[in-house]
């Protein structure tokens, strides 16, 4: 019996102003930061601090969180090729032979601003928390990171559904009769859009991979992508759960006033599941190969699980 058996062909794309496209992806980081933006207004007005110090802030977390998660990908898990096509690192287009930037800018495609790493955000959130305090005395860095974790918890979900509409960090193979198998039509690996034009003779990619779902003629390319774990929904769901829980503790308890604490406990949570999430996701690259044993992202949350249970159990001034 196969329960969902589940085909993923979705365009990444949801609509094309001339050159520019409003990828599903680029619409839940917007959606991500706008409920961040809400909660901590909510929080802010809770604790008497002014709307003008969230403004404030909200902007330094946008540009640390961009910043961080595409430097974080570009060092952690593409170097080699970013260290050849230094342009690409900053700007929202790839080089692609054939293609053409706004229309004679040849060799190039916008792309919007994909390959970003979580690991890289949370380091450029932390980064920013601390320039922001900086800026502005009267907040203490603590107390800013306890209370932004709440957040960037949802705005984490937000992010792995958007790789779910990419086809993106997809799962391992797994037997078809799994309950959550996943045929990710658009994977990279399983079936690459040069592929998928080469075989279907369509002009477009969006044509060329519908058309492998819904012909009968492709029905032997369709059968032979692998099914596998939607790995990206397991963790979103999991972040889920890991805001309701730092949402309840700030709002029913006195955690809030432990400095450190929900900090802490964000870090060992979020970082715990993706930690185990990574043992059912195919490889993103990065240095794994060298250290082997364990994934990129696992070596990478190791140390964040450790620093969190640092902040959550070490002393409290009297």
């Amino acid at each position: 019996m196969y329960l969902l058996e589940i085909t993923w062909n979705p365009a990444d794309t949801l609509f094309k102003i001339g050159f520019l496209q409003i990828k599903y992806y680029n619409l839940l980081w917007i959606i991500a930061f706008a409920l961040g933006w809400y909660i901590m207004k909510r929080i802010f007005l809770n604790e008497k601090k002014t709307v003008q110090e969230l403004d404030s802030l909200f902007i330094y977390t946008v540009v640390a969180t961009m910043l961080g998660a595409r430097l974080g990908h570009v060092f952690f898990y593409d170097w080699e090729y970013y260290s050849s096509h230094l342009v690409e690192i900053l700007l929202p287009i790839r080089e692609r032979a054939g293609s053409a930037l706004f229309g004679f800018i040849n060799g190039y495609e916008f792309t919007g601003f994909t390959g970003l790493a979580s690991h890289g955000a949370a380091i450029g959130i932390i980064i920013g928390m601390y320039l922001y305090c900086r800026k502005h005395k009267g907040f203490k860095m603590l107390w800013i990171l306890d209370r932004v974790v709440i957040p960037v918890s949802i705005g984490a979900f937000c992010v792995r559904l958007g790789n779910f509409f990419n086809s993106e960090i997809n799962g391992k193979i797994v037997d078809k009769t799994f309950l959550f198998a996943t045929r990710f039509v658009r994977d990279s690996d399983d079936m690459p859009a040069s592929a998928a034009l080469r075989i279907t003779k369509e002009n477009t990619v969006n044509a060329a991979y519908k058309a492998l779902e819904n012909k009968p003629v492709f029905a032997e390319y369709l059968e032979a992508i692998p099914y596998r774990h939607p790995a990206q929904l397991y963790e979103g769901v999991c972040y889920i759960f890991v805001f309701l829980i730092l949402y309840f503790l700030y709002w029913k308890t006195d955690k809030k006033n432990q400095a450190g604490y929900l900090f802490g406990l964000f870090l060992v949570l979020l970082w715990t599941i993706r930690f185990f999430v990574e043992f059912v996701k195919k490889s993103q690259g990065g240095f794994e190969e060298s250290l082997g044993l364990l994934s990129t992202g696992q070596w990478l949350s190791i140390p964040f699980i450790l620093v969190g249970f640092y902040f959550m159990f070490k002393p409290q001034k009297a």
